[in-house]
């Protein structure tokens, strides 16, 4: 399988180590050799038709001078779609930043790679959770496949699960603990944390970036909860149709007062096929989605097996990566 890797943070370097890694074990298990004919960051793009090693690749990138020290190969300046559309491949991996205000750039790379015949993998949320159905059917219009899994549990297969382990299972609900961050915080919040303390320890560990409104307010979890109402339950929603609270009104009482009663304070968020929400909720203390730390859980009511919980961790450059093989794996599986 030739590849362009569209994107060299932490995602994409995640993949580079995992492919350092695990050639022989992909090639013994699954026949599948994968080779990388082109890799771009903001800089510029590495060019080797006959496939760069994944190891050097990864070296060049950690170096103080980038991809610029990967000669003769290096190309200053190009962009991913002229590489897409000139270089031959099978499939691209796009892992550029999310962007859910419009999706791009990493909408149009994946736009245009499908539109050349190319398979794509990505952990990208924006432009999944924006036009599901239009790159759906761009792929299926061109024959190709479009795979995500990445986009929702990082490297917990939360998608995977409900589209191939439940196949012919009618899903009813989805609930589910669907950002680290938040369940950090409230983590140490019952443990005796204010949420102030909480949250600066949630930024000294790296769970939670500088600026985390974007997981306080619930934005991430409506997201995620977006991807997996469309994908799994055939829902048509948009992220605005989520009823977002966030969990920034919940205080250190708040979370007392739960205790008192033998429950914890959870932020959930939930679709039952007609309405979305992600907001503080009390759970039992023996519910499944009550998780500590910065674990994910997701709960599948179906109609005839009952709820079915999945746990694991829900983000990371390495978890994550290792979604991108699995559906690189899948690809080159489906398309023999």
């Amino acid at each position: 399988m030739r590849i362009i890797l569209v994107g060299l943070g932490a995602l994409g370097q995640g993949l580079l180590t995992h492919l350092e890694a695990q050639q022989g074990r992909l090639l013994d298990q699954y026949g599948l050799r994968i080779k990388i004919v082109a890799a771009l960051d903001s800089r510029g793009a590495v060019v080797q038709t006959s496939g760069v090693d994944p190891g050097a690749l990864l070296r060049a990138k950690r170096s103080p001078g980038g991809l610029s020290t990967f000669q003769p190969r290096f190309r200053p300046g190009r962009r991913a779609l002229e590489i897409i559309h000139t270089v031959e491949a099978d499939t691209i991996v796009e892992v550029t930043p999310t962007n859910i205000v419009d999706g791009e750039p990493a909408l149009s790379h994946i736009r245009g790679a499908l539109k050349a015949g190319r398979h794509v993998a990505t952990a990208n949320k924006g432009p999944i959770v924006l036009a599901m159905d239009h790159l759906s059917d761009l792929a299926r219009e061109h024959g190709v496949f479009l795979r995500f899994s990445g986009t929702v549990g990082g490297g917990t297969p939360m998608l995977d699960l409900a589209r191939l382990s439940l196949r012919g299972e009618p899903i009813t609900e989805i609930a589910g603990i669907l950002n680290g961050t938040t369940n950090y915080i409230l983590t140490r919040m019952a443990e005796g944390l204010e949420f102030d303390a909480a949250l600066g320890e949630a930024k000294r560990l790296g769970y939670a970036e500088a600026n985390p409104a974007y997981d306080i307010e619930g934005t991430d979890a409506a997201i995620k909860l977006t991807l997996l109402a469309n994908w799994v339950m055939g829902a048509h929603l948009h992220v605005t149709d989520v009823s977002t609270q966030g969990m920034k009104g919940v205080t250190h009482a708040d979370v007392e007062r739960a205790r008192a009663q033998g429950r914890v304070v959870k932020l959930v968020a939930r679709f039952d096929g007609k309405r979305a929400s992600v907001g503080p909720e009390l759970l039992a203390r023996d519910d499944a989605l009550n998780v500590a730390g910065s674990l994910n859980a997701i709960t599948y009511s179906t109609e005839n097996v009952g709820p079915i919980t999945l746990i694991g961790k829900g983000a990371g450059g390495p978890q994550t990566a290792a979604a991108l093989l699995r559906d690189l794996i899948d690809i080159h599986l489906r398309s023999k």
